[in-house]
């Protein structure tokens, strides 16, 4: 279970997907995952794939219309940081434009879906994905510029988040916050596996940025309320099933995710080393569905698709998304988990 696995899949992605890919949240967080990966290796492997990324985006001017096609910006402003070229910035630039200028619905959050065109049928409404796609860009951008304006915009996030999205009883999360309504959406108590690995996962890169800011001590409180409440769900085999607590099939993102947020958070002592070996089974689980082809091909399985909380049938909505090899988001996933364990058994806490 060494990082070697994630190089081989890191090395398959850039081998076979063309850079020119989706200017959009899970190719904007897969890129991040790459970029991070060069740094903890002490490599430059993946740089050529990211900066063609952003030398297609810098021929043909990308859309910033919303939570979703914010995330990009981790990958324009990870190249201009290492390379310092100007025409990195204008992408950089676009993304901080909407993340500081798009109205805000509701406090300080912002509609998920923005000005897009599925924005203009569906409700106005907070996701609990915007905490991955809107939040972590500002704090590490923040952190690295010194600009204190967006600092406050990512750390204020989580807690208002939870205001509206977190259980009050279970601690587990709900897709969305419908603003008109003043409700979560879906109403029942469904809990979607991912976006509650979403929040494990972005929660401790969020803290590692923001450093000693008032809401510090919110977000920690948060991150250990969610921890507590999904290690309860975890299913024997390690993994997560789609709907938490519920006989759905198991999925590999929001396990790979799982165990990189508790991993992460354990390694910077946000929550204790009693939730390593839930991290451990669920790093393993998401281990066993990294698969190998004859034929070349590195294949990280059981990612299901993209989801959005239905308005109609939303049980269904989770229980029959397809799953799929490598989205983005998935190889996201696993190569954080095995960067944040690789630092763990670099400083000797696990072997």
């Amino acid at each position: 279970m060494s990082i070697e696995l994630a190089k081989k899949l890191a090395d398959y992605i850039v081998s076979s997907m063309d850079p020119a890919m989706r200017w959009t949240w899970g190719q904007g967080i897969m890129g991040a995952a790459l970029d991070d990966l060069d740094y903890h290796l002490g490599t430059e492997n993946y740089q050529p794939f990211l900066r063609a990324f952003c030398d297609h985006y810098v021929a043909h001017d990308p859309t910033v219309a919303s939570a979703d096609t914010a995330a990009p910006g981790l990958i324009t402003f990870a190249v201009q940081y290492r390379t310092g070229e100007e025409k990195y910035k204008a992408l950089t630039e676009k993304v901080l434009d909407y993340i500081r200028n798009e109205p805000r619905i509701y406090k300080d959050a912002v509609n998920h879906l923005g000005n897009s065109f599925i924005g203009k049928f569906y409700p106005k409404s907070i996701w609990v994905d915007s905490l991955m796609m809107f939040s972590v860009f500002p704090a590490r951008y923040a952190a690295k510029m010194g600009d204190k304006e967006l600092l406050d915009v990512a750390a204020k996030q989580p807690a208002l988040y939870a205001d509206c999205m977190m259980d009050k009883d279970d601690h587990l999360w709900y897709h969305s916050f419908w603003v008109k309504k003043g409700r979560h959406y879906p109403k029942r108590k469904i809990y979607w596996a991912r976006g509650n690995a979403w929040v494990v996962s972005a929660l401790p890169k969020i803290l590692d940025d923001i450093g000693d800011h008032p809401e510090r001590e919110k977000i920690i409180d948060v991150l250990q309320k969610t921890i507590d409440a999904v290690v309860k769900k975890q299913h024997p085999s390690g993994g997560f099933t789609t709907i938490l607590g519920h006989r759905t099939y198991l999925e590999s993102s929001a396990t790979a995710l799982i165990a990189d947020g508790i991993f992460h958070a354990v390694r910077k002592g946000y929550v204790s080393q009693e939730y390593l070996p839930y991290a451990e089974k669920a790093y393993a689980f998401a281990c066993s569905c990294l698969k190998e082809k004859k034929n070349g091909k590195v294949l990280f399985t059981k990612v299901s698709g993209p989801t959005i909380p239905l308005p109609v049938f939303p049980y269904l909505g989770y229980a029959l998304i397809v799953k799929a090899a490598n989205f983005p988001y998935g190889v996201a996933s696993f190569l954080w988990a095995a960067i944040e364990r690789d630092k763990l058994v670099k400083e000797g806490v696990l072997e």
